[in-house]
C-alpha cells in the first residue's frame, strides 16, 4: 500500500505570528533531509520578513514533538550533511539564530534532537503529556546538536548530568519545576497557549524585543564586572533602541494612556 506524500514541514503566518510545524507524524516527526532543509528555509523566511514578529515551532500529531533523527534515513545514507544543512545546524534549527523570539510548543515526546530543538528556542510551552530527554549515550552516541552545551545552562548542573548520563526522560511537570520550560498546559490548549504568549510579545516594540534578545545571548559569556565588553555591547543596543521611532512613541503612548503604534 502506498503512503501519501506529506510535506515534512508546514509554515503559515497568522498575522505577525509564524508557525512552523514539524510534519512527519507517522515517524514521530523524526528529522530527515527534507525536514532539515524545509525548517531552515522557513526560519530564514521568518527572519527576513519584517511583518512576522514571533515564531512558534511545534510538531504534528498528538504523540511527538520530535523523536530525533530518522534512523532509517540515516542508515540509507540520506542524512550525510551538506554545506546547506551544516549552515544552520541540526534540523535547520539548532544554530539558526534570528533576533526575533522563537517559542517551542512541545506537544509530546521531545527526545534527543527533539529536546535539542526545544532548547534552542527562547521560550518553551509544553503539553501535559510532553517529555524531554537526551538518551544518546545509551545508544553509544552523544547529544551533539547542542544538548550538552545548552542543558547545563538551563537547569542545575547535577540535574542536567543525570539526564545526560542516565538517558532518563523528564516529565513536563519536572521540566517546569526545574525551570527548563515556561509553562505546562492541557494538551488541547497547547497551541492557543503558545499563541497567547506570542501575542503578548507582539504588544512590545519590535526593535526593543530584537535588541533585548541580542543583548541577552551575546552577554551570556561576557563579564559584567567593572567596565568591559559587555557594557559596551549593552550601550550599543541602548543607542539603537533610543534612536528608533518606537522609543518616543512608547513614552508618548504611556503619557496619553493608549496602546502604542510601533513603527519599527
Amino acid at each position: 500500500m502506498s503512503v501519501p506524500h506529506e510535506n515534512a514541514t508546514l509554515f503559515e503566518a497568522r498575522g505577525p505570528i509564524a508557525i512552523l510545524t514539524l510534519n512527519r507524524p507517522r515517524v514521530m516527526n523524526a528529522v530527515n533531509r527534507e525536514m532539515w532543509l524545509g525548517a531552515a528555509k522557513a526560519i530564514e523566511a521568518f527572519g527576513k520578513d519584517p511583518a512576522l514578529r514571533v515564531l512558534i515551532i511545534t510538531g504534528a500529531g498528538a504523540r511527538s514533538f520530535c523523536a530525533g533523527t530518522d534512523l532509517k534515513a540515516k542508515a540509507a545514507g540520506e542524512m550525510a550533511p551538506t554545506e546547506e544543512m551544516n549552515r544552520y545546524g541540526y534540523a535547520g534549527i539548532v544554530r539558526h539564530y534570528v533576533n526575533k523570539p522563537v517559542i517551542a510548543a512541545v506537544n509530546g515526546f521531545a527526545l534527543g534532537g527533539g529536546t535539542e530543538i526545544a532548547l534552542s528556542c527562547d521560550l518553551i510551552v509544553a503539553s501535559e503529556h510532553a517529555t524531554f530527554g537526551l538518551p544518546e549515550a545509551t545508544h553509544g552516541l552523544i547529544a551533539g546538536a547542542g544538548g550538552l552545551l545548552r542543558m547545563p545552562r538551563h537547569i542545575p548542573l547535577k540535574v542536567a548530568m543525570n539526564l545526560i548520563l542516565t538517558g532518563e526522560s523528564m516529565s513536563a511537570a519536572d521540566a517546569l519545576r526545574w525551570g527548563l520550560i515556561n509553562q505546562v498546559v492541557p494538551h488541547d490548549q497547547l497551541l492557543p497557549a503558545a499563541i497567547a504568549v506570542a501575542e503578548k510579545i507582539c504588544e512590545s516594540s519590535p526593535v526593543a524585543i530584537s535588541a533585548s534578545k541580542d543583548v541577552v545571548y551575546r552577554g551570556l559569556d561576557l563579564s559584567v564586572e567593572f567596565a568591559g565588553e559587555a557594557w559596551t555591547m549593552n550601550q550599543h543596543y541602548i543607542d539603537i533602541v533610543h534612536a528608533s521611532p518606537d522609543s518616543e512613541e512608547g513614552m508618548l503612548a504611556f503619557q496619553e494612556k493608549r496602546a502604542p503604534k510601533w513603527q519599527s
